[in-house]
């Protein structure tokens, strides 16, 4: 049978690009609180409080979660750990009370549980919660700077990063490539093959992995 997969955050820059591409190899389900329009999947809609509700009764297989916010979108500390920390935990635990084996998510570099920079300690305490569940097999993703058309969500912020990533990339080699800028596009591609690996346990993917998984994913 095909892999059922359940995935939050399909209406950002990374989700919408790696929903496409499970679309047709999978059976996809997302959870959302708006539609992310992507023809051939299933979509199951309402607020983040209700998503562990939405998935009551399903059998998945792969849990995906590429949700996230800014600070300057959520407007607060509490709204945002809201998005980025509790909704993703609840939807995980739901996933794998669904029988999920593999979780994917996407971090970001530097996350920290503990971190005195708030918003990589959020992603540090994301990344703790989910290995609590114990998954058969997690995947935290940790991409750079995310380069990709954001239409008008894009931030003034990221488009100077991405103006000057070729540059910045150019000096952030060696150790330091984690922290260079990458293609959305890309880390979809690396997620796509990472969807039913072998193997257990927790695998941290930083950029130099998502491009060798990216560049080698045959779609």
């Amino acid at each position: 049978r095909m892999t059922r997969i359940a995935m939050i955050g399909t209406t950002g820059l990374i989700g919408r690009a790696l929903a496409a591409r499970l679309v047709g190899e999978h059976e996809v389900l997302l959870i959302g609180r708006r539609s992310a329009e992507v023809v051939g999947a299933e979509e199951k809609l309402g607020a983040m409080a209700d998503w562990p509700a939405l998935l009551a009764g399903e059998r998945i297989d792969v849990a995906i979660s590429t949700l996230g916010t800014t600070i300057k979108q959520a407007g607060s500390w509490k709204a945002f750990r809201a998005v980025d920390v509790d909704a993703v935990l609840g939807f995980a635990g739901a996933a794998k009370a669904a029988g999920a084996r593999q979780m994917l998510s996407v971090s970001s570099v530097g996350a920290l549980h503990g971190a005195r920079n708030k918003y990589l300690a959020m992603k540090g305490e994301t990344e703790r919660g989910l290995e609590t569940l114990e998954f058969e097999r997690l995947d935290i993703v940790r991409p750079g700077l995310l380069r990709g058309d954001r239409g008008g969500d894009r931030r003034l912020g990221e488009r100077i990063g991405s103006a000057i990533s070729p540059l910045a990339n150019l000096l952030l080699r060696g150790s330091l490539d984690k922290f260079a800028a990458i293609d959305a596009e890309v880390v979809a591609k690396a997620m796509a093959a990472l969807v039913g690996a072998a193997g257990t346990g927790r695998h941290v993917h930083f950029n130099r992995d998502l491009k060798v998984l990216g560049v080698g994913s045959a779609r």
